[in-house]
């Protein structure tokens, strides 16, 4: 039988979650507020930009004339999409043999996979660096695409082993005992059963490659440069231009922003896959 909640513990409850819930999004309100304002009136003191200042739209007039948003933007659409479904062809085979034929050295593969993920960036941007230019694949979307599918790739495995641990064994074994060669198995018995799963990791996994930005900056200069490169082209040695900088900020981040508004409930379904027995 649930508890039950009084009238004051859910307002309580809602008021703390609304207070949180604005002190996270605060940040892009306030980009999204500076984005519609002039150059003059984006650095003043905050009051005077809520109450002082008119609304202009010339941020993103001149961020539009400045930029080709449209090739930055198909960029971050080739890179993070790629990234992902490279990693998903890597990953389901490599999940589905770690979570459905375990060996003695399964776990610690896993740990070092997960290990992986706290060395800093910078401690392998030299030798990367170097690979590229040796092999003249710098500033290359084919290259962006291997390397965030690497980086990203322990989180895939471990969501989809994760999820595929959840999956009864029974299942799979009927499926080879009605026929079912080890391909069919994956693609028409594991993959269907774990679409939410699958769905999750490969939107989280877009979203950590479309805001990656230490490696796209420092391995793009024009040809293959996301949308990261285009926000950060508005930071110049003469200093920050607000206004614009906001107004290419918002530019980046809505088209994921949209997504993620549309799929939350896939992601919350597919992060919640399992946690309940």
């Amino acid at each position: 039988m649930a508890r039950a909640v009084s009238n004051q513990k859910k307002v309580a409850n809602t008021a703390i979650a609304g207070t949180l819930g604005l002190m996270m999004f605060f940040p892009i309100l306030w980009i999204l507020i500076l984005s519609f304002k002039t150059e003059e009136d984006a650095v003043r003191a905050p009051l005077e930009v809520l109450f002082n200042s008119g609304w202009s739209v010339n941020g993103y007039l001149e961020v539009n004339a400045r930029s080709d948003y449209f090739k930055f933007f198909m960029n971050s659409v080739i890179i993070s999409v790629g990234s992902t479904v490279l990693g998903l062809l890597v990953a389901v085979p490599a999940a589905w043999s770690m979570a459905f034929v375990p060996a003695k050295q399964t776990k610690n593969v896993l740990m070092w996979m997960l290990s992986t993920k706290m060395l800093p960036p910078v401690g392998v941007l030299i030798p990367i660096y170097l690979i590229c230019i040796q092999f003249d694949i710098l500033d290359n979307r084919a290259m962006l695409v291997f390397v965030l599918m690497m980086i990203n790739l322990p989180i895939i495995v471990w969501m989809l082993y994760t999820y595929f641990k959840e999956i009864p064994v029974e299942i799979l074994e009927a499926a080879r005992m009605d026929g079912a060669t080890l391909r069919d198995e994956i693609i028409y018995v594991l993959t269907p059963m774990a679409i939410p799963g699958i769905a999750s990791t490969v939107l989280l996994n877009i979203i950590l490659a479309w805001n990656e930005a230490f490696w796209t900056l420092n391995l793009t200069a024009a040809k293959a440069a996301p949308l990261t490169a285009f926000i950060a082209s508005y930071s110049s040695p003469e200093g920050l231009f607000y206004a614009k900088l906001s107004a290419a900020s918002i530019m980046a981040i809505a088209p994921i922003l949209i997504m993620g508004w549309f799929s939350q409930k896939q992601l919350v379904r597919g992060l919640t896959f399992g946690a309940v027995k």
